[in-house]
């Protein structure tokens, strides 16, 4: 039986977002501070919190809780997410943890055969995992946040009360779900029985009073009282795993993030529970090789990542795990010994087949729906930096609303992997869920430069280090390291190219014994940059939104 049907596939290329209309800057500058995100209605709230005294931690939820009103497809209340962040005061880069642990009464058997309906399993009630990302904003806030809680809430609130004017991209995506969505939800995404269409507005007076409620009472509130209450009642109704107790005991962590040399740079990225690590394997393997004089859409160039990613991707079915049970050996993995050993292995003219791990006996499950996802990044005039992602899981995630909240709950379990059963990535009662995002901060001279990620699946821990080297090797500056074409690998045996390479180099590559998907789009990037005077002070922000969305960078 063929394991990799063409909609599996065509569904893991779509996690890119289709372009927005009208075409907004990619680019910003300022002196005061930096937003950039997936809607210009988030990035306009980040920028109303930085213009009212708030800093990065503070703009970074005020970016989030709007992303959750104007791109309810992507992220949430109800999702979870990755976040690193760089405080200044303290001189340090911390890995900010908000996919919290799998439900404590979960029982994975339910997301395979033979369990009736397994693949069902995999996008209702019973893949919504614990909410991580209202924990994660407050724990932020309270560490480093400046403006009271209350004050962050106020741009969404009022987006979700008072409504918006939808995008087409935003539709498109309502239109897709809309047959998915309960009766309650219905009523406000639509119009007697019909999806709401572009330029119509959308008013979320149950979002709004969620949020009202979270900006008064806090984080507890929607992880306990009457909020989490709707969400546990929903799923006892929908017989999902997810339980109040699981929202009362969930917490934000915070852990100390990964990093490695890279030329004369240093790039940090999230720790396990993330699996953000085969990024930095990913750059390890490069730097063992001369830049490319072709460019990074050159054929050599492309070569060797296409095979330098294939590795890294071995790497994270072989080695992902939760740091408190089966940490990834990472002093070995993120070595230049390992680098090169492993660099030396690549032909130069030969495209190699991808084996999976000894364990591995079908591919990771997050290929069986299209990840849909956000990324932001925020700056300061005093260079704090949050660069975050944050989803649902799929479009809506799980399509499952408790009445009354106007929360979309993800359908986070879906990303697992079930086979072998008890493998490291499986949906393992009570651990930590493991999550894909790369959140990404390079620093040069000892000082942060630039901020960037993300979102796109499987594809996200290769796009980053595509923007990277963009940026340190072929000196692009921001837009350009954003815009270059990209490419990626889609397991088993595909290399999805976007259609800014050219035919010659897809022709070389094919010689080389790729199998190439051409016309896709990957990823939907966000990022920015400091400029630092001689004492060492930011004096010039940079910012810059992927082309291949619809997001907005402004500076204040």
């Amino acid at each position: 039986m063929n394991r990799y049907p063409l909609f599996l596939l065509l569904l893991c290329l779509s996690c890119s977002s289709q372009p927005a209309e009208p075409v907004v800057p990619l680019t910003a500058t300022a002196t005061q501070g930096m937003v950039s995100s997936a809607h210009p209605l988030a990035t306009e709230a980040g920028v109303e919190i930085l213009r009212a005294g708030g800093n990065a931690f503070d703009a970074a939820v005020a970016v989030a809780a709007a992303l959750n009103v104007v791109e309810p497809m992507m992220s949430g209340a109800g999702g979870y997410g990755t976040i690193l962040v760089y405080d200044a005061a303290g001189l340090r880069t911390r890995f900010l943890n908000a996919s919290a642990h799998i439900p404590r009464n979960t029982d994975s058997d339910a997301f395979r055969a033979p369990t009736p309906g397994f693949k069902e399993n995999r996008r209702g009630a019973k893949a919504v995992s614990t909410p991580g990302n209202v924990r994660a904003w407050q724990a932020m806030s309270k560490e480093y946040g400046l403006l009271p809680w209350e004050d962050l809430f106020q741009p969404a609130i009022r987006l979700a009360s008072q409504g918006f004017e939808l995008r087409e991209r935003e539709a498109r995506f309502i239109e897709r779900a809309f047959e998915d969505f309960p009766a309650h939800a219905q009523a406000f995404y639509g119009q007697q029985g019909e999806p709401l269409k572009a330029g119509e507005h959308l008013v979320q007076q149950d979002l709004g009073r969620t949020l009202e409620t979270i900006a008064t009472e806090g984080a507890d509130a929607f992880h306990g009282g009457a909020i989490g209450q709707a969400i546990d009642q929903a799923m006892r109704d929908a017989q999902g795993f997810l339980s109040l107790q699981d929202l009362e005991s969930s917490r934000a962590e915070w852990w100390e993030p990964i990093r490695i040399r890279y030329r004369e740079y240093e790039v940090y990225t999230a720790s396990p529970p993330s699996t953000a690590f085969p990024s930095l394997i990913r750059l390890g393997l490069m730097s063992r090789f001369p830049v490319d004089p072709q460019g990074s859409a050159g054929a050599v160039h492309l070569h060797r990542f296409a095979e330098a990613t294939k590795h890294a991707f071995w790497c994270r079915l072989a080695y992902a795990g939760d740091p408190d049970v089966n940490p990834p050996p990472l002093q070995r993995l993120l070595s230049e010994e390992y680098w090169q050993q492993m660099a030396q292995s690549i032909d130069p003219e030969e495209a190699r087949p991808f084996k999976y791990p000894a364990a591995q006996v079908e591919p990771a499950s997050e290929e069986e729906a299209a990840r849909h996802t956000t990324h932001f990044v925020v700056a300061d005039a005093q260079g704090n930096i949050v660069s975050a992602t944050q989803t649902l899981g799929n479009s809506f995630g799980s399509r499952i609303m408790a009445e009354g909240t106007g929360v979309w709950l993800n359908n986070s379990l879906a990303y697992c992997t079930f086979e072998p059963k008890g493998n490291p990535m499986d949906a393992h009662a009570g651990r930590r869920k493991l999550s894909g995002d790369c959140p990404t901060i390079i620093f040069r001279q000892g000082r942060p430069w630039v901020a960037l990620g993300t979102p796109g699946g499987h594809t996200i821990g290769q796009t980053v280090p595509q923007m990277v080297m963009n940026l340190i090797d072929y000196r692009m500056d921001l837009g350009q390291a954003l815009s270059a074409p990209r490419i990626s690998f889609i397991e088993p045996d595909l290399i999805a190219v976007e259609d800014g390479v050219s035919r010659q180099v897809r022709q070389e590559m094919q010689k080389r014994g790729h199998k190439l998907r051409t016309g896709t789009r990957l990823g939907n990037a966000h990022a920015l940059l400091i400029e630092y005077d001689g004492q060492g002070r930011p004096v010039r922000f940079a910012g810059a939104a992927d082309p291949r969305g619809g997001g907005l960078a402004k500076g204040h």
